[in-house]
C-alpha cells in the first residue's frame, strides 16, 4: 500500500471530527432538523427503532437506528453528494437562513453513529436517490470520497412508519445506524431528553404552525408505534401559554413583558446596519409574591429548566447562556431575556459551526468581562480610552458591549423587584421552626441564663409590659421598616406567645448597615439589609432551597458563603486598622472582645 502523505489523512480527520463538541444526541438531531427547515419542510419525523439485546444474562431494549424524515424540497445528485462532504453543504454561506456552515449533516451524524445513509427525492419517493458514509470503510481506506448518488428504493420499513414520506412529492430520509456514541440507550430516553430542548429551539416555527415535529418509537420490525407524539413549543419567555408547562399555564401566560417591550439595537457591521432585538420578561406579580415556594411547584421547576439568556438566530434558538445568572439564587428563574440577532452578525457573536454556542457574547457575560478589566488587559488607562480605540478600529466588540450593558441594566432592575417581593413575603411569614435547636431558641435560652447572672439589656425592661403593649411596640417596629401591617401583627403575636427573645426580618436600608438591632416589646428585632452585598453573599446563599442542586452547585454555594464571611471579618479588621484615635481603637477592640464572649456562649449553646 502506498504511503499517505495527505496534510490531514481522511481517516484521522474523520476521527477528529467525531469529537466536534455536540453537547448531546439531541443537539446532533437538531442539525438534521435545521437542514429540513432550510429545505422548507412542513413536517419532520424523528423515528427510533429499538431491538432486544442480550446483556449480562438478561435482554434489554437498545436503540438500533434513528431516522429523521422530512417533506422538504429534497436534493438532486450534485446537492446530495455535496451535502455529505464536510464543509460543502448546499446552504453554506447563506446569510439569512438557519444553515450556513455546510457541516451539519455529516458532522452531526458521525458524532453519533458509524453509518449514515441518505435517501432523497424531488418528484416521489419511488424515484429516490441514495448515498452514504461508512466509518469502517473510511478507516480502512476503502471509501475515500463521497459515493456517487444512485437510484435506490426507500426501504419499506421506513415508508410504513412515516406519516409523510409516501405522500410527499419531495423529501429526505437521513438514517443513523451502528449508534456507538448515542448519549441515551433507549428511544424513551432520547425523546425525554430531546423534546424539551427541541421544543425550545424551534418554538417560533412551531408557534406559527409552520412546522410539525413528530417523535415516534418502534420495536424491531413492528410498524405501529409504541409512543407517538408531536413536540410542543417551549418558549422560555413565558409571555404566551406554554403547552409544556403543567396546568394552568398551558392556557395562561406565567410571565409578563418587562419595560416598554422589545428593544432594538442597530448594529453597524461591514458597512451595513443590522437589527438586534432584546426582549425581557418577569413572572407575573401573583407568582412573584411567593417565588420561594413557587420554585418547588411544577411550573417553578419548569422555569428553572429554562434559566438563562436565550440566544436566537434566524428564528432558531442557539443556546441558553447561563453566565448572566447568579447560579445559587433560586429567584433567577423568575426573569427571562431573549437576544435575537441575524446570521450576518455570526462573526460578531462568535457563532460556532455546529450552531450550539455564541462564544463571543458568552465571554461578555462573565465577571471577567468588566470593561475596566478589559481596558487594563489591553493596555488602556480607562474604559473611555478603550471604547474610543475600538470605535477608531470599528471593533465589532462595541456591538456586544451595547448588548451587555442593556442586559445588565435590566437585570439590575428585575432583581431588585424580585428581591423586594421575596422580602415582603418572607418577612410576613412565620419562618422560625419551633425545634429546640433553632438559632432563636438557643439565643433565648442563653440570654435567660445571662439575665439570671445579672447581665441586663435595654430590651429586658419591656418584658414587664402587658401583652397588648408589647404586641403594639413590636408591630410598630416592624411596620416602620416596611413590613405589611397584618404580617407584622402575626409575627408580634407569635414571638410573644413563643417567649423568644430574638426575631429576624428582612428590610431594605439606604444606610451601609448589614443589619440593624431594634429593642421593641422585650424582643430584639434584627433586620437584615437586603440592599447590602453581604445579604446576597450570605443570607441568599444559605437560605436558598437545595433540593434540586447538584454537588458542584452546593460546593460553590458553600465556597461563596465562606468567602462572604471572611470578607465581613476583613471589613471589621480594616475598620479597626484605620482608627487613628487611641480611645476609639481601644473601644473597638473591647467591643470585639465583648461580642466574642457572647458569641462563644451562644455557639456553645448550639454545641
Amino acid at each position: 500500500m502506498a504511503e499517505n502523505f495527505s496534510i490531514v489523512p481522511a481517516n484521522l480527520a474523520v476521527r477528529a471530527l467525531r469529537d466536534s463538541g455536540y453537547k448531546d444526541t439531541a443537539h446532533a438531531i437538531a442539525e438534521l432538523v435545521d437542514n429540513a427547515v432550510q429545505a422548507k419542510a412542513k413536517t419532520i419525523e424523528i423515528l427510533c427503532v429499538e431491538e432486544e439485546v442480550f446483556i449480562n444474562t438478561r435482554t434489554r431494549s437498545r436503540v438500533k437506528a434513528v431516522a429523521v424524515i422530512d417533506d422538504g424540497y429534497g436534493m438532486d445528485k450534485a446537492q446530495l453528494r455535496a451535502a455529505l462532504q464536510f464543509g460543502n453543504g448546499a446552504n453554506k454561506n447563506d446569510q439569512h437562513g438557519i444553515g450556513r456552515f455546510g457541516m451539519g449533516l455529516p458532522n452531526s451524524s458521525i458524532s453519533q453513529a458509524r453509518k449514515l445513509e441518505v435517501w432523497t427525492w424531488q418528484t416521489n419517493c419511488n424515484d429516490a436517490i441514495y448515498s452514504y458514509l461508512d466509518l469502517d470503510e473510511i478507516e480502512t481506506g476503502d471509501l475515500e470520497e463521497v459515493p456517487s448518488p444512485k437510484k435506490k428504493t426507500v426501504p419499506k420499513e421506513w415508508l410504513n412508519r412515516s406519516e409523510t414520506a409516501r405522500e410527499s412529492s419531495s423529501g429526505t430520509i437521513v438514517l443513523w445506524s451502528d449508534l456507538d456514541r448515542c448519549d441515551w440507550r433507549t428511544a424513551k430516553a432520547i425523546f425525554t431528553n430531546s423534546e424539551f430542548m427541541l421544543g425550545r429551539t424551534y418554538r417560533r416555527f412551531i408557534d406559527k404552525d409552520k412546522l410539525r415535529i413528530r417523535m415516534a418509537e418502534f420495536f424491531q420490525k413492528e410498524f405501529e408505534p409504541k409512543e407517538d407524539n408531536n413536540i410542543r413549543s417551549n418558549n422560555p419567555l413565558y409571555l404566551e401559554p406554554n403547552l409544556t408547562v403543567p396546568a394552568p399555564f398551558d392556557t395562561e401566560a406565567l410571565f409578563e413583558m418587562w419595560g416598554d417591550g422589545p428593544k432594538e439595537i442597530s448594529a453597524k457591521y461591514k458597512g451595513k446596519n443590522h437589527p438586534i432585538l432584546i426582549t425581557c420578561s418577569i413572572a407575573k406579580k401573583q407568582f412573584r409574591e411567593d417565588v420561594t415556594q413557587a420554585g418547588e411547584k411544577p411550573y417553578g421547576k419548569h422555569a428553572k429548566n429554562n434559566i438563562g439568556v436565550s440566544i436566537v438566530r434566524a428564528n432558531r434558538e442557539i443556546e441558553l447562556q447561563t453566565g448572566w445568572c447568579v447560579q445559587y439564587d433560586p429567584r433567577e428563574r423568575w426573569w427571562k431575556v431573549e437576544v435575537d440577532f441575524p446570521p450576518a452578525l455570526d462573526d460578531v457573536f462568535g457563532m460556532t459551526n455546529n450552531k450550539q454556542s455564541c462564544l463571543a457574547l458568552a465571554s461578555f457575560s462573565t465577571s471577567e468581562a468588566d470593561l475596566c478589566q478589559i481596558a487594563e488587559r489591553e493596555g488602556f488607562e480607562s474604559e473611555q480610552e478603550l471604547q474610543e480605540a475600538w470605535e477608531e478600529d470599528n471593533d465589532p466588540r462595541l456591538i456586544l458591549i451595547q448588548v451587555k450593558l442593556f442586559i445588565e441594566s435590566n437585570l439590575v432592575q428585575l432583581r431588585k423587584i424580585l428581591k423586594a417581593q421575596t422580602q415582603s413575603r418572607s418577612s410576613g411569614k412565620i419562618r422560625h421552626p419551633e425545634e429546640p435547636d433553632s438559632a432563636e431558641n438557643i439565643g433565648t435560652a442563653v440570654t435567660r441564663e445571662r439575665q439570671l447572672e445579672g447581665h441586663d439589656g435595654s430590651s429586658d425592661q419591656d418584658e414587664t409590659a402587658t401583652e397588648a403593649e408589647r404586641k403594639e411596640r413590636i408591630t410598630t417596629g416592624l411596620t416602620d421598616h416596611g413590613l405589611d401591617t397584618a404580617d407584622a401583627k402575626n409575627i408580634a403575636l407569635n414571638v410573644i406567645q413563643s417567649g423568644r427573645k430574638f426575631e429576624f426580618y428582612q428590610t431594605h436600608l439606604e444606610t451601609a448597615e448589614f443589619f440593624t438591632v431594634r429593642p421593641r416589646g422585650g424582643v430584639l428585632l434584627i433586620g437584615l439589609n437586603t440592599g447590602h452585598p453581604a445579604f446576597d453573599n450570605l443570607v441568599t446563599l444559605l437560605e436558598a432551597d437545595t433540593v434540586d442542586d447538584d454537588i458542584d452547585t452546593l460546593r460553590e454555594r458553600l465556597r461563596r458563603s465562606y468567602k462572604g464571611l471572611k470578607l465581613l471579618l476583613e471589613a471589621w479588621a480594616r475598620y479597626e486598622d484605620e482608627l487613628t484615635d487611641g480611645q476609639r481603637k481601644d473601644r473597638a477592640k473591647d467591643a470585639r472582645m465583648d461580642w466574642g464572649r457572647v458569641a462563644r456562649r451562644l455557639l456553645r449553646g448550639e454545641s
